[in-house]
């Protein structure tokens, strides 16, 4: 059964209202209710009456309501769920995750050498969240198409769904993007072989077609434009998220020990692009 929510975390930065706002928007779109979720592991509940400048919580549930009101003027039909939590952020969205539909993050981009030291709450979500992870920019734009980052290697069933209902929804193209770059018997003294190139791409082409199709048969009100790139996938995708509303790349939920839990068209996705970023677990 397909859960009745859309969490939205919070921190207070104008990322997390901007996810905020994508989260009703897309509850809105599905029927559901939104849920706008803050964790902070100092809280304590006050009793009731305590002054505002006595509250030690004030801060939190001003996030919170803030985030509320916002929303609610722009949606005021939409069913909205506020909740504190006492608890460390990672844990609450990953636990929050198991109950919702879609877990909605603020994102800052950070590059990989922040990321490395200061650590990044939608990153360690992404890659650990049952259900698909959105990070959302402040300022990013929702207008365009959506965008799917497909691979050829055991396409996952949950990847393409998500990325094709998303499209139906907003009544937008998708653009199916395959990138792979040419491997060694692609290239001669002088350079590029275009023959081995083209035979290469052409039968990606026929692939990636392939994969779609029952796809494209279930949603035939969808126009799907499929583009194969002879060049690293990261760099693939990430040139093909300008312009988008939303971009969509999978993790596998099974992964090799000692291995990342999000690969390098992920990261470079979350890191780069500037549109929404959908990161759906599959099988």
């Amino acid at each position: 059964m397909e859960p009745a929510a859309i969490t939205a975390g919070l921190d207070g930065s104008p990322e997390s209202l901007a996810a905020a706002h994508w989260a009703a928007a897309e509850a809105d779109r599905r029927g559901v209710a939104l849920r706008l979720l803050h964790a902070w592991v100092l809280l304590i509940p006050e009793p009731e009456g305590v002054p505002a400048e006595k509250d030690q919580d004030y801060w939190a549930k001003r996030i919170v309501h803030a985030a509320q009101t916002e929303v609610h003027q722009r949606f005021p039909d939409l069913s909205i769920v506020e909740e504190l939590v006492a608890e460390e952020p990672v844990t609450a969205l990953l636990r929050a995750a198991d109950d919702s539909a879609v877990v909605v993050l603020g994102s800052r981009g950070l590059d990989r050498f922040q990321s490395f030291f200061l650590g990044d709450i939608g990153l360690h979500v992404a890659g650990r969240a049952a259900r698909p992870v959105v990070l959302v920019r402040a300022g990013a734009s929702p207008a365009g198409d959506v965008v799917l980052a497909a691979g050829l290697h055991r396409p996952g069933e949950e990847l393409y769904a998500f990325a094709f209902a998303a499209a139906a929804a907003r009544a937008v193209p998708l653009r199916v993007v395959h990138g792979s770059p040419l491997p060694v018997q692609a290239y001669a003294p002088w350079g590029v072989d275009p023959e081995v190139a083209g035979a290469l791409q052409q039968a990606a082409e026929t692939e990636l077609r392939a994969a779609l199709r029952r796809w494209c048969a279930a949603y035939p009100e969808v126009t799907v434009a499929e583009s194969v790139r002879m060049e690293s996938p990261a760099h693939a995708v990430a040139r093909a998220a300008r312009g988008a509303g939303l971009l969509v790349c999978g993790r596998r939920r099974h992964h090799p020990a000692l291995t990342p839990r999000l690969g390098a068209v992920v990261q470079a996705a979350i890191h780069h692009a500037p549109c929404p970023v959908a990161v759906v677990p599959h099988d």
